[in-house]
């Protein structure tokens, strides 16, 4: 464990930031008074640092700090936060991806770089289009900590309910003159089959003070790439009373309704991932007199992440079967049909900037000042890259007779058929004909402008009274959306030139249970191949993309003040404030009017359009209040009590503030879905209280015991309204397909008469638009234990954490408006030791099941459940020297699964299998 020594001089402002900071701290005193310090880098020391930020916070706030520079305990953002108490994470192709904390899920909690607020953006349509900011495109390495501050703060930028997450990065003034770090290691992900069995990350830092401490300048920069195989069971979704159904066997007590669900197809996914991401951050530090210093940065971020998926499904286009005593139907059942063999290409490309000024002036002993601008953007898709390819192939003459199992509520679901109709079988390559392509995708920019002018005030002399904070603050958030889109059934006769292969199910899923019911053989092409040959057949069709565009404009004022005084002999702090926010919201949409629907295909209606674009502006606004107050009382010297009150706010998904209405699910027979967006949403408010007790037993060591309670209003849901759409000349939208005319459908749209007339049945439309609907409670327990062992070099860690509301979902309520995401309870356990040049962590991490959305992929109103989950990871280092170390990191060692289901837990929504990482490589510090 290396020690070293540095010298710096101490002044009253920098004395805040070494308290709040995770790696040495560098500053300049008006006294010049000259201090020893002694920096211990490891694991004791980065968790003894996490808990002296823990304990001198105001307020309920956890951290994680770097091991050293250029070592941050994770190679994920949020694999680490996971093993903060109340903090739990979503993954997405087993990276930790998404934070929940409290069970308030990623909408909920506002990221901030540095303490800005941070921009994002998403080209998959599945998401819609949030402000929750994906950890996987940041490297851990250029980290040096985070701060999970769980109750609201006057001086904080408003917008997280469940916690503002700060990441904080190096600065040059941070070390005392050249210092540099470098890591190289390989990454082997046991799942892959195509690709590189070992793929490279290195990152770097390097950072120098000249001119007597007066320029400083730090670079970092990393690069991560990985190959990766991703295998998934599931369906698209599970309809309510979709076919036809024996419902006899329904509990009408649990179910008086007698609904009955149906999935919509039985799909088996085969995925082959590629990612690269690069990380850069460029930081200017000027000093050029005593109390001024000024920080120019620079910080990007490409991702690029390609994956390849093969599925092989059924489309229960209807469907038969009987029901479970819940109303699943659990052998669906289709007579004359096909199997699909699906392509699909996703690309998902994210690029990231942001440049920020800060200039810090100490404009007497007692007054500062701190002005910060910074202009961030996330965009995705760059060009309208297109992120999702589809292409469809399947048996042709529906002669294909299946039946699927769904009967057991753990493990994978069965299917089988009967294919003797279809001579040589529904694999034989003249048994396979084209049927659809499709694209789609969003290109996003999200741009974020914040300035912020505030000062400080510190009582130099006697009096509770200590400082207060002021300020002022714009923000300027935009998002600007162009929204592509692609569908169209195609013949393209002979498709030897796709080379459509079909592999051996083999293995496939034998992590998730048995696969003995699953097909034989999976299907092996790309969509790629499969959009060419549409364009060489002249069948390329492009749908008429639409523009969304969103606009925020929030200035803010705040105070806040913060008082040491006593209480009966016992040491007091308070700090209490009030924020003040006024919002202008404005939501545009732009797209060419409606002209009709077309029968298109037996299962399809397609919308027709005018070429005239036309632009629909709705308006919000609103201004809230945000105060705070947090007390700390010191019963003894290592037994601290505390009690907060706050009101935080979050405000509306981006997506549910475009004013257009969209036509979302249109088929012959139905159903007939449409959304429409409300820029006049309110924030969702919540007033939070907190009661904890803390206790510091000894060095590194610390019990607490927690209880929250958030009241929250304005919960934003859907509320479905069954109307009438007109077109562009104020018609009502009929239904073609209803009562077809001769030469209908057609799918070259060259037949006038199988566009839809007056004559056509109206359509009803089941229109969902977002609403403040309801208010809640949510509360719970944090309990955490952090114990080092004395001078043994082991020490554990044990936390777990209780959630429970009146927001949970009905499963048996069709009705369900308001259900808060994320929900669930959560523990960690990690035992480390630490000797010498040893370094050893084993960590495991259980989240119980939670509700995951509230829209499956193809209709909406219907649950997405994460089923309970365990991951165990490791981590070893060992210093050959006292500045070289070499690594092995080790993650999901068991190769844990993830499986989803709808409202009952054989409503299989998808079953994940990824399987474990492992890192080897070697770390340098000069």
């Amino acid at each position: 464990m290396p020690i070293n020594s540095k010298r710096f001089t101490l002044s009253a402002l920098s004395a805040a930031v070494i308290s709040a900071a995770s790696v040495g701290v560098q500053a300049q005193d008006a006294a010049s008074t000259t201090l020893e310090e002694v920096s211990v880098t490891g694991i004791r020391q980065s968790l003894t640092n996490a808990m002296d930020i823990k304990r001198d916070s105001a307020g309920v706030v956890d951290a994680i700090s770097a091991e050293d520079i250029g070592k941050f305990p994770d190679t994920n953002l949020a694999e680490s936060l996971q093993r903060i108490t109340g903090v739990s994470i979503d993954r997405s192709n087993n990276e930790g991806n998404k934070v929940t904390v409290r069970g308030f899920g990623p909408n909920y909690n506002l990221v901030t770089l540095n303490g800005r607020q941070m921009p994002n953006s998403s080209a998959l349509q599945s998401e819609g289009i949030t402000r929750s900011f994906k950890f996987s495109e940041i490297s851990a390495e250029s980290v040096s900590g985070v701060e999970v501050v769980k109750t609201g703060k006057a001086d904080v930028y408003s917008g997280g309910i469940g916690s503002t997450i700060n990441i904080k990065t190096a600065r040059p003034f941070d070390h005392d003159g050249f210092v540099a770090s470098a890591s190289v290691k390989g990454v082997m992900d046991t799942s892959v089959e195509k690709g590189d069995s070992v793929t490279p990350e290195f990152s770097s830092m390097v950072s120098g003070t000249f001119f007597e401490d007066k320029l400083g300048v730090l670079l970092t920069v990393s690069h991560a790439e990985r190959d990766s195989r991703s295998e998934g069971v599931g369906t698209q979704a599970w309809v309510p009373n979709y076919g036809t159904a024996d419902t006899s066997a329904i509990d009408r007590n649990k179910n008086p309704e007698g609904t009955y669900w149906a999935p919509w197809t039985f799909d088996v996914d085969v995925s082959d991932h590629q990612r690269e991401r690069q990380n850069g951050q460029l930081v200017v530090q000027f000093a050029p007199v005593e109390n001024i210093t000024a920080t120019l940065d620079y910080t990007a971020s490409r991702y690029d992440e390609q994956i390849s998926m093969n599925r092989t499904s059924v489309w229960f286009d209807t469907s038969a079967g009987v029901t479970d005593s819940n109303g699943t139907v659990i052998n669906p059942s289709v007579q004359n049909d096909e199997l699909n063999f699906w392509a699909w290409d996703y690309q998902f490309v994210t690029d990231n900037d942001s440049v920020g000024l800060n200039v810090e002036w100490e404009a007497t002993d007692s007054l500062s000042f701190a002005l910060d601008f910074h202009d961030s953007t996330s965009h995705s898709q760059p060009g309208g890259l297109p992120a999702e390819t589809i292409a469809n192939t399947k048996n042709p003459g529906k002669m294909v007779d299946v039946v699927a199992d769904f009967s057991s509520s753990s493990g994978l679901p069965g299917i089988s058929f009967d294919d003797s109709d279809l001579a040589g079988g529904a694999y034989a390559p003249q048994n396979i004909v084209s049927d659809l392509f499709q694209e789609r995708g969003y290109e996003i920019e999200n741009s974020i402008q914040q300035f912020q002018l505030s000062g400080a005030w510190e009582n130099l002399d006697d009096g509770a009274l200590k400082t207060i904070r002021f300020g002022v603050a714009t923000t300027d958030y935009q998002v600007d959306v162009f929204e592509s889109g692609s569908f169209a059934f195609v013949n393209l006769g002979d498709l030897a030139a796709l080379g459509i292969d079909f592999e051996n199910r083999g293995d496939f899923g034998d992590q998730m249970g048995s696969n003995s019911g699953l097909f034989p053989l999976l299907a092996d092409y790309e969509a790629s191949d499969f959009i060419d040959a549409v364009k060489a057949n002249g069948d390329y069709y492009e749908a008429t993309p639409t523009f969304d565009k969103v606009s925020e404009e929030t200035l803010a004022a705040f105070v806040a003040m913060d008082f040491e005084t006593e209480f009966n002999g016992y040491p007091v702090r308070l700090n209490t404030g009030l924020r003040f926010e006024d919002t202008d919201v404005s939501g545009t949409s732009i797209q060419n009017g409606i002209v009709g629907l077309s029968y298109w295909h037996v299962e399809e209606l397609r919308e027709v359009n005018d070429d005239m674009p036309s632009a629909d502006t709705l308006d919000g606004d609103y201004t809230r209040f945000l105060p705070n107050v947090d007390a700390s009382i010191e019963l003894n010297e290592d037994l601290v009590a505390r009690a907060s009150y706050s009101r935080t706010l979050s405000r509306a998904d981006i997506s549910a503030m475009f004013p257009s209405t969209s036509l979302d699910v249109s088929r012959p027979g139905g159903p007939f879905n449409a959304s429409q967006g409300n820029p006049g949403l309110l924030p969702i408010t919540s007033d939070n209280f907190d009661l904890s007790v803390e206790y510091y037993y000894a060095e590194g060591s610390y019990a607490s015991v927690g209880f929250f309670k958030k009241y929250v209003e304005n919960f934003i849901g859907a509320t479905t309204e069954e109307r009438v759409i007109y077109d562009v000349n104020g018609n009502p939208i009929t239904d073609p397909s209803a009562n077809p005319r001769p030469g209908c459908p057609d799918s070259t749209g060259a037949n006038a008469a199988c566009l839809n007339t007056a004559g056509d049945p109206v359509i009803t439309w089941s229109v969902a638009t977002p609403g403040n609907l309801e208010e809640a409670e949510v509360y719970g327990w944090e309990v955490a234990v952090q114990h080092m062992f004395g001078d043994s070099g082991f020490g554990a860690i044990a936390n777990f954490t209780l959630v429970d509301g009146d927001v949970e979902y009905d499963v048996f309520d069709n009705e369900n408006s308001v259900a808060l995401t994320g929900m669930s309870d959560s523990a960690n356990l990690i035992g480390f030791y630490e000797k010498d040049a040893f370094q050893a962590r084993l960590a495991y991490n259980w989240r119980d099941d939670f509700l995951l959305d509230t829209r499956q992929s193809q209709i909406g109103n219907q649950p997405v459940f994460t089923e309970a989950y365990g991951q165990w990871d490791l981590n070893a280092s060992y210093d050959v020297t006292e500045d070289v170390s070499v690594f092995l990191e080790g993650l999901n060692l068991t190769e844990e699964t993830i499986r989803r289901h709808g409202r009952f837990a054989n409503q299989l929504v998808s079953a994940q299998q990824y399987g474990a990482r492992y890192n080897i490589g070697v770390r340098a510090r000069f």
